[in-house]
């Protein structure tokens, strides 16, 4: 008697364990709230749903070789890989899917995703962080004459000095790198023998690179109508080689208005970087007062050391803060800078100031990604599909139960209890571990009641033998769970093995299928076999002496 207690204890345990795992109810969980992962209440869900019932995006990535071919590309998608991952779950997603296809794709699948757009920019940026010291010998107004010779030496471009403003020019005014300065000297010439002719050839690096209208020696302007013809011109294989050595030209994302002509920085660095976004641990969007929308960084300590000792020998200078090959800002060095920094995000909003954390903290692609294909999954087709599992879990328990109660009676009603607890015990379990509900998972979840319900057949077909050879009933249910219960071993043993292998190696729908038929396993042996020999014993408790058994 004090065992059955024991064991009926143990199933209301269990029951108000489940309902408790199953109940919506308010939690404190760590969340990202503007950037920053921070404790709060928020409302529970027990199973959450997957890309395939709720809806959502899914993206196939590959590497992009439009600038030039990837070396050991397979090895490169895996630190990809890597690097979408993390951004994939620091961008708050519930239950996605990262996995690698073959050794050029990869797949993204992003459940209940509200913003498509960014959610492709953020898997997309290579977010390399770098610093650079901006040039300040005025090394390429040197080799402005020699780069427009190359131009009209190979007949790429033939042009002459538009009319250019002069010294003195009203505010506002860029002046070319021909057009004398405050101090009345020449920034450059062309050729000695022509350069004071104004009808004499000028090429488009003199007469459309503009020195900026600010202090640092290193920064030009571009107007915008410009910018593709200049840019065309720095791709050219001839120019490049041309180039002052050790240095290089980047476009800025900030630009300037004068005279109504919208014009684009273009900085000439120095080619070293001083530290790169390889020492980052740490972003975070802020807003300062007075400077905006930033984004502040933290470096660890070996990074720390490293740009303390290089800033140090900069003071005064000025250096370049370059993401992706683009100028972001390029304040002077006042001191020395240890650990901590910030990137001015030029009139950007807060959205993407925390974007650009986002990716900063994963690290840069190793590779650049192209987007292959996008396709959006509906939440209606998610909610025909939650109805179709649906449908087939309550026609199969349904059968289940028909036939239980039909071939079994009375014992098939127990098993039919059995069954019950079965459904809760693996939703729970579910719950519990917070796993993600898919068609998969429903499949698995409808497959473990069949499963279920067979370890219940075992018993019962050994306890009719044990009745057939003239044993008693309680002596024929004891012998029958002591008899079958090495096949049902044998048999949940073998399937969970089966499963383990399929979690391990399988991705994704797999992996739900895996997790749902692991779980039911688990619930197959406490409902199936612990809770039926319970409501057995609670039977012979009831009728002592009996002589019958419905089976």
């Amino acid at each position: 008697m004090t065992n059955l207690k024991y064991r009926l204890l143990t199933i209301v345990a269990l029951v108000l364990l489940s309902g408790w795992a199953l109940y919506p109810r308010k939690v404190v969980e760590r969340v990202k709230r503007n950037g920053v992962f921070v404790f709060d209440t928020v409302q529970r869900v027990p199973l959450k749903r997957g890309l395939d019932l709720q809806g959502g995006m899914h993206l196939t990535l590959e590497v992009d070789e439009s600038k030039g071919t990837i070396a050991n590309k397979a090895e490169a998608l895996d630190r990809a890989l890597k690097v979408v991952r993390t951004r994939i779950d620091e961008f708050g997603v519930s239950e996605p899917v990262v996995q690698k296809v073959g050794n050029d794709r990869i797949i993204v699948e992003l459940p209940g995703i509200d913003d498509p757009a960014r959610a492709t920019e953020v898997v997309q940026k290579s977010a390399f962080l770098q610093f650079q010291i901006t040039d300040k010998s005025q090394a390429f107004e040197k080799s402005v004459a020699r780069l427009d010779a190359i131009l009209r030496d190979k007949g790429i471009v033939v042009a002459k000095r538009d009319a250019a403003p002069a010294a003195g020019a009203s505010k506002g005014a860029l002046p070319s790198l021909f057009t004398a300065n405050d101090t009345g000297k020449k920034k450059a010439a062309v050729d000695s023998t022509t350069a004071d002719s104004a009808n004499a050839f000028v090429g488009p690096f003199a007469n459309k690179v503009m020195k900026a209208p600010m202090s640092d020696p290193g920064a030009y302007m571009v107007a915008e109508t410009d910018r593709d013809e200049i840019e065309s011109y720095l791709q050219n294989p001839d120019i490049k080689a041309a180039l002052p050595p050790g240095k290089q030209l980047k476009w800025g994302v900030d630009s300037l208005i004068a005279n109504g002509k919208s014009y684009r920085a273009l900085y000439v660095l120095d080619t070293r970087a001083i530290i790169t976004g390889d020492y980052l641990v740490d972003a975070k969007p802020n807003t300062v007062p007075g400077e905006g929308t930033v984004v502040e960084f933290q470096l660890n300590n070996e990074g720390g050391r490293k740009f303390k000792s290089e800033t140090g020998k900069h003071v005064r200078d000025y250096m370049a803060i370059v993401l992706d090959d683009r100028v972001m800002s390029a304040p002077i060095i006042q001191s020395a800078i240890g650990t901590r920094g910030q990137i001015t995000m030029a009139g950007s909003g807060l959205q993407a100031a925390q974007d650009l954390a986002l990716v900063l903290r994963a690290g840069a692609l190793p590779v650049p990604l192209k987007v292959a294909e996008t396709r959006s999954i509906g939440a209606s087709l998610g909610q025909d599909s939650i109805q179709n599992g649906i449908t087939a879990g309550i026609v199969a328990i349904v059968l289940v139960i028909l036939i239980m109660l039909v071939y079994y009676r009375f014992s098939g009603l127990l098993a039919v209890g059995g069954l019950v607890l079965y459904v809760l015990y693996t939703l729970a379990a579910l719950a519990g571990f917070s796993a993600t509900l898919t068609l998969p998972g429903l499949a698995g979840f409808v497959l473990g009641i069949g499963i279920a319900v067979d370890a219940n057949v075992l018993i019962f077909e050994r306890i009719r033998e044990e009745m057939d050879h003239g044993k008693s009933i309680r002596t024929a249910i004891d012998e029958g769970f002591k008899h079958a219960m090495s096949a049902i071993i044998d048999s949940n043993v073998s399937t969970a093995l089966t499963a383990l292998v399929l979690y391990q190696y399988g991705t994704g729908p797999v992996k739900g299928f895996a997790v749902t038929l692991l779980a039911g396993l688990i619930s197959t042996m406490v409902a199936c076999v612990f809770s039926v020999r319970t409501f057995y014993l609670v039977w012979l408790n009831r009728n002592r002496g009996a002589e019958s058994l419905s089976i």
